[in-house]
């Protein structure tokens, strides 16, 4: 749906409104926009579609805005993990819908994956390391929030973690062998699917995929 002011407004509501209290009526975001409420359910259904739109539209945006570590991916994914903490620890009410916040989290790291991937850094297929990596700052963030406020810990399953699906080395047969030189080509097929026919890369992506198991 193309965004609009009155969209706008009702994400804003949302937003400041969940800010100051867990819960959140409708009616009490239909006054803070200035519309009715068959104005909110035309363009989000309901409020917990509104809630999630905003959720996602506010973690994106905050985790866009990460320091860009360009020419090192590796460095840039450490530094996702504490910017993902960050928005979990600054907006408590948020983060709680984290049935919204876990497939957006995992999207947002498949750029810097797959980046991993190309330079045959990485030693599994991006998307089941977005999916462990997502699941342990998720449940990390959540401890933090639970009471649990030391932070060294963290780094520790952090950096152990990456340890498990990122090898360091800059030559693939030297550090993830052949199993980080397949989930490597499967990155640059999908980047630049080359001359290969519909059935060859098809039939290519099934042989690396072994090889990356």
């Amino acid at each position: 749906m193309t965004d609009s002011p009155t969209r706008d407004r009702l994400l804003t509501a949302a937003d400041e409104l969940l800010t100051e209290s867990p819960d959140v009526s409708t009616r009490a975001i239909c006054e803070r926009a200035g519309v009715q409420a068959p104005t909110l359910y035309h363009h989000f259904g309901n409020k917990q579609g509104l809630l999630a739109a905003m959720v996602e539209d506010r973690f994106t945006t905050h985790m866009r805005a990460a320091p860009s570590l360009d020419s090192d991916p590796v460095a840039a994914l450490r530094e996702s993990w504490h910017h993902h903490v960050r928005f979990g620890m600054e907006h408590p009410n948020h983060y709680a819908l984290t049935s919204t916040l876990i497939p957006v989290a995992e999207k947002l790291l498949a750029g810097l994956l797959n980046e991993i991937a190309r330079q045959g850094r990485l030693r599994t297929a991006p998307e089941i390391a977005a999916r462990q990596l997502v699941a342990a700052n998720v449940g990390a963030t959540l401890s933090l929030l639970g009471g649990d406020r030391g932070t060294g810990w963290t780094d520790q399953l952090r950096d152990t973690l990456i340890g498990t699906v990122v090898t360091e080395a800059t030559q693939p047969l030297a550090g993830g062998g052949l199993s980080a030189m397949a989930v490597g080509f499967l990155a640059a097929l999908d980047a630049e699917p080359g001359g290969f026919t519909t059935g060859e890369r098809t039939l290519l992506r099934e042989w690396l995929h072994r090889a990356a198991n």
